[in-house]
Formats: structure tokens, C-alpha cells, sequence
């Protein structure tokens, strides 16, 4: 039973720490990611989703520059589209 525990308490873990390090992303997207393409989590053990958050995890924080927030996509929509008026108005560089 300790055993079980300790894979339980190793998820929550995993998951305050991505919690930590990408404050602006929920636990559902966290999740969601995480266990996509898995299939049945309804028979998932807790050793597995260990596993899985650390494999998610670990993907994380090797491929950070992905990560935006809506405010920075917002920015990079508006800055592309301005491009488009400038092309339109002659203002080539």
C-alpha cells in the first residue's frame, strides 16, 4: 500500500512542479497533454501516469521556447497583419 502512496504522491509532485516552472498553464492542459494519445485512463495506474508526467515533463523543459501565452500569440497575429498594411502602403524593406 506504501508503494502505491509513494506513486501517487510522486504525481502530485510532478505536477506542483510544473506548476512552478509554467505557472500560466493549468492542470487540465498539463494533463490533457501529458495523457494524450494514451487511450484508456480510466485503467491507468498510478505508476503509469508517473511515467507519463515525467516523460511530459521532461519534453517540457527540453522544448521551452514553445510555450506562449495568449497575450504573446495576440502580439505575433497583430505584428504579422500590420506587415501586410505596410506591403500595402508601399513601405517595403
Amino acid at each position: 500500500m506504501s508503494r502505491k502512496a509513494s506513486e501517487y504522491n510522486k504525481a502530485i509532485g510532478i505536477l506542483q512542479d510544473l506548476h512552478k516552472i509554467y505557472p500560466t498553464l493549468n492542470m487540465g492542459r498539463h494533463l490533457a497533454t501529458a495523457l494524450d494519445g494514451y487511450g484508456d485512463v480510466w485503467g491507468l495506474t498510478d505508476k503509469e501516469l508517473v511515467f507519463l508526467l515525467d516523460k511530459y515533463k521532461t519534453r517540457m523543459d527540453l522544448d521551452i521556447p514553445h510555450i506562449a501565452d495568449d497575450e504573446e500569440v495576440d502580439k505575433i497575429i497583430k505584428d504579422g497583419l500590420d506587415l501586410f498594411k505596410e506591403e500595402d502602403n508601399g513601405d517595403n524593406y
